[in-house]
């Protein structure tokens, strides 16, 4: 593998294929639209882009239903279209992340057609069949986690959809196929894979774990450690806690580069109900992000910092304001977050500013998490409490289409034809063009903020530092590293007072901040004020 400060100058952007650029037409996202873009990527300062599945898929999870992984999917274009980019990429330096989905396949993908042909065919062990459900395991998508097949009279295991039949990873075969996978992959020129849910894999019906098991890092060190695979970057998607990430990222395991752990961007919503609402603020979200610097620094591996994904809505709306002091409150988190230490993940449309939508008809959204979740609680809520749930927790909010210009025509610059899932609901107000244009610029404070992360070597390498003590409503902090350190100084969301840290007296100038009257060295904060500076020793 690389050596952990190499991944640290990583800076990594998520493209959600289907809503960033459609460049024919027909309303879905695809790779040409993807390669017309990467002087915007260039632009913005970022050196490796995470491409959301782009198999062969029928979609009815967009695209994390895989029916073939050796395909490309026709609507987002062709193999020759996925080599140019790759190709673009490579000539702007940067690198391609695959998302890896190998919890589970298409039931359109030939393993499981073959699989549900027959109890004696020999792809049946590919996936988890039982007479009856052995356990009450419940989908991630709601309802039971076994459909009832009767093509065989048995019942197959689906964590997530019923179209995501889970594959068997104790079957010897199932590796081998996914370890041809990778390989399939690598050769073709991919730097790392993002692993879906990738904790998933190993399952523990003895202890009644959907996730998880015992073999996990077994499986992870079979796949990735092998001599070919030096050098691979690999980003997984899990239940991330202390004991479980020692075991896959720890300085001893090394089973993957990183994980993705949920603590913070789960703030503001239930842990039992995504759709609902909770008072959570910005000071839980400081207190995980220090605990988990603690934790990386402790376990040694390079932590993924991110504030959004294809998953969530954005942190933006859930924990910030995203009406009044939008720029302010978007501009700060993008500080207090991407300066610290580890990979940062930028996801579409936040180099903008995007919020969420609002929407007043069901027929906005397509989510199929965000459609059950209507179906099971229709009736039981009214109409209004249900579209306020999904306006606040759908899917769909992050993966309505980038909004690019200004103007309506084009679906904002998206599309000269109907999107697949409808623009979104501000997209008038937020959009690049628009923002790029504005005095107060979100995307020019991510160049900014990017460009300086990418020249100073204690942001990228050094130590971090909590300076916050017991004050409430702000996050201090330091990065040290050798002779050089920066302070970062992030208020939330109201105007306060706060002691500046003696040293900054000592040589300290001001370097970035999101208020363009900023005093550098005024002891008054405004609502979500971010203010960075940087001493040469």
């Amino acid at each position: 593998m690389k050596n952990f400060s190499d991944f640290l100058n990583m800076t990594v952007y998520q493209v959600y294929l289907r809503s960033f650029q459609d460049s024919n037409g027909d309303g879905v996202g695809d790779l040409q639209g993807v390669l017309s873009r990467l002087d915007h990527l260039q632009e913005l300062g970022v050196n490796a882009v995470w491409l959301c599945p782009c198999y062969k898929s029928p979609n009815h999870d967009n695209g994390y239903d895989v029916a073939d992984y050796l395909a490309i999917q026709p609507e987002y274009g062709s193999f020759a279209d996925w080599e140019k980019l790759r190709d673009g990429l490579k000539a702007r330096n940067m690198a391609l992340i695959m998302d890896l989905v190998v919890n589970h396949t298409s039931d359109e993908h030939p393993w499981f057609l073959a699989s549900r042909s027959s109890r004696d065919n020999p792809y049946r062990d590919y996936y988890i069949w039982a007479k009856k459900p052995p356990n009450h395991w419940q989908s991630c998508f709601g309802g039971s986690a076994w459909k009832y097949d009767p093509q065989t009279q048995e019942y197959y295991l689906h964590s997530f959809s019923v179209h995501q039949p889970d594959l068997n990873w104790e079957n010897p075969r199932v590796r081998a196929e996914i370890r041809a996978v990778v390989d399939f992959w690598v050769e073709r020129g991919v730097d790392g894979f993002r692993c879906d849910v990738i904790d998933f894999i190993a399952k523990d019906f003895a202890e009644n774990k959907m996730h998880g098991g015992p073999f996990l890092r077994a499986y992870l060190k079979e796949l990735f450690h092998r001599p070919h695979l030096k050098g691979l970057f690999t980003v997984g998607e899990s239940q991330a806690n202390k004991e479980s990430v020692s075991l896959l990222c720890g300085e001893d395991s090394q089973a993957l580069t990183t994980v993705f752990q949920f603590d913070h961007v789960r703030l503001g919503q239930s842990k039992k109900d995504k759709f609902k609402p909770v008072p959570d603020t910005l000071d839980d979200f400081k207190k995980q992000l220090v605990k988990w610097q603690k934790i990386a620094k402790e376990l040694q591996f390079p932590y993924a910092l991110f504030t959004d994904n294809h998953d969530q809505a954005p942190l933006l709306s859930r924990l910030g304001n995203d009406r009044e002091l939008r720029y302010e409150c978007a501009t700060m988190l993008a500080a207090c977050v991407y300066l610290l230490k580890g990979i940062p993940f930028i996801f579409q449309g936040q180099e903008y500013g995007f919020a969420s939508s609002t929407y007043t008809d069901i027929q906005a959204f397509q989510d199929v998490e965000s459609v059950q979740y209507y179906e099971k609680y229709k009736g039981r809520k009214t109409e209004q409490e249900l579209l306020s749930a999904l306006n606040f927790g759908s899917r769909d909010n992050p993966r309505r289409p980038m909004a690019w210009t200004d103007s309506e025509q084009a679906s904002h610059g998206f599309s000269t034809g109907t999107p697949w899932l409808g623009v979104h609901s501000r997209a008038e107000e937020i959009n690049l063009e628009k923002d790029k244009a504005a005095e107060k610029s979100v995307f020019a404070f991510y160049q900014k903020l990017l460009a300086f992360r990418q020249k100073t070597a204690c942001v990228r390498q050094g130590e971090f530092r909590d300076l916050t003590k017991d004050r409430t409503g702000c996050f201090f902090y330091e990065r040290q590293g050798g002779k050089d350190s920066v302070f970062v100084l992030c208020n939330f969301e109201k105007e306060q007072t706060l002691p500046l840290p003696q040293a900054l007296q000592k040589g300290y100038r001001l370097v970035l901040h999101n208020y363009a009257d900023a005093e550098p060295f005024s002891e008054r904060f405004r609502p979500y004020e971010v203010k960075v500076y940087e001493k040469h020793r």
